[in-house]
């Protein structure tokens, strides 16, 4: 699932890449997956897109929204998006494709499930588009308006004292485009165990952390995303976790503890014994 990091790297390649092209045609569903949200059918996609000409691309969070004339062109965390030029062989399965009238293409496609939607602009409805207006609503992460002010705020907050680390970072969209995939390095960095309460969090270790959501999410963008995540012309990144399934069970190269794996809050979590301790 991409984040933040390769949310705004798609985006920037976008722009590079289609900003202007002309939409000839829209395709949707060519291969049909259960766990593929759209906001309206196949015949509605081209009546809206067909002619327009494609304006710009930002990230919402983990989100990359694509600015179509008067259209908002959304697709969620869990939409692979590819770039094909003119001549390139189409992939056998896909879930949506934006053909441009220099003949080449957008395609994406869903891994275990993603939404693709199609709104007016400032108009968002239907089915994900809350999950939408709640990260377009916040500070993005990336940017100077998600502050140190603004973080401790955050953390602050009456509501966080109770939830673990990981619960405070990664549930609920408090910071959107932080999940659990880059929330691993950044507890690794701030020496928090992903079950440690708020509540017993020092000023210092808060100031800490937000230095590390920035530091970390920097890092995975300058190095075009993680290496378990793929580009706008299906390169991986260059980031690797420092932990990780391939991680797990392996000496940790700061202290020589073991890196350990459970499952936590519905999905896994992975610290080291020895510099993430839990009190």
């Amino acid at each position: 699932m991409i984040e933040a990091p390769e949310a705004r790297y798609l985006c920037e390649q976008l722009t590079e890449t289609v900003v202007g092209k002309r939409i000839t045609d829209v395709f949707i569903q060519f291969s049909p997956h259960k766990f593929a949200w759209f906001n309206g059918n196949s015949d509605e996609f081209a009546e809206w897109l067909v002619g327009k000409r494609i304006n710009g691309a930002q990230s919402q969070g983990g989100m990359v929204e694509i600015t179509i004339e008067d259209k908002v062109l959304v697709l969620t965390d869990g939409v692979n998006l590819r770039y094909l030029t003119p001549g390139t062989k189409l992939p056998a399965k896909h879930q949506l494709l934006i053909a441009f009238e220099d003949e080449s293409c957008l395609i994406a496609s869903v891994r275990m499930y993603g939404g693709l939607m199609c709104y007016d602009k400032n108009a968002a409805t239907g089915m994900l588009s809350e999950y939408y207006r709640i990260a377009k609503s916040k500070p993005q992460v990336m940017t100077d308006a998600f502050s140190k002010k603004y973080f401790l705020g955050l953390i602050n907050e009456e509501g966080a004292q109770k939830k673990s680390a990981k619960a405070f970072l990664a549930t609920e969209q408090t910071i959107p485009g932080l999940g659990n995939g880059v929330l691993q390095d950044i507890l690794y960095h701030a020496h928090i165990h992903p079950k440690k309460k708020i509540a017993t969090l020092t000023d210092k270790e808060k100031e800490n952390l937000f230095y590390q959501v920035k530091e970390t999410m920097d890092d995975i963008y300058r190095q075009g995303g993680r290496s378990t995540e793929s580009d706008l012309f299906g390169a991986n990144g260059k980031y690797v976790a420092c932990l990780s399934k391939d991680t797990a069970g392996k000496a940790c190269p700061r202290c020589g503890e073991t890196i350990v794996k459970e499952n936590y809050l519905g999905g896994s979590i992975y610290y080291c014994r020895g510099c993430q301790i839990l009190e």
